[in-house]
């Protein structure tokens, strides 16, 4: 690791804990890294992190390693929640609701006709699934308060 990739790590690392108000205790929590490790690599003691504790720490950051390696320059935040099964169930239950409504000539009339073709048709449902999952994750995100938030994780 050079040192311009050293620095920033410990710098985005630090960025990251502090964007997010963890403590030290609480990113040991989420990584089962110790807090002296991670003030350690904060102040540059330890020079060489293991690959491994950087992918451990870009998870519990809500970031990539890229990104904590300096080599990509956008957070590319990740979600800090995750569906449950009951989530998913959910999801799959509405978007076949959604689904067999379009297939009634009276949903599909504005949008000129029905979704015929199976490939289409596919795309679709996996446009809706991906789009309804990412708002599920935002509504949770959002409305979870946030002493409760890292539990989650």
């Amino acid at each position: 690791m050079s040192e311009k990739e050293l620095t920033d790590l410990i710098e985005r690392i630090k960025e990251r804990r502090l964007k997010l108000e963890m403590s030290y205790q609480d990113l040991s929590d989420a990584t089962g890294i110790s807090k002296s490790t991670l003030q350690r690599y904060e102040t540059g003691y330890i020079k060489k992190v293991p690959i491994n504790q950087i992918e451990i720490l870009a998870k519990a950051l809500h970031t990539t390693p890229s990104y904590l390696m300096g080599w990509d320059n956008t957070v590319t935040e990740s979600p800090s929640v995750t569906l449950t099964p009951r989530d998913e169930r959910q999801i799959a239950a509405d978007l076949e609701k959604m689904l067999a409504d379009l297939d009634s000539k009276n949903a599909m009339a504005a949008m000129g006709g029905t979704v015929e073709d199976d490939e289409d048709r596919e795309l679709l449902k996996a446009s809706l699934q991906a789009t309804m999952r990412l708002a599920k994750k935002i509504a949770k995100e959002k409305y979870t308060p946030k002493k409760y938030r890292h539990e989650e994780e």
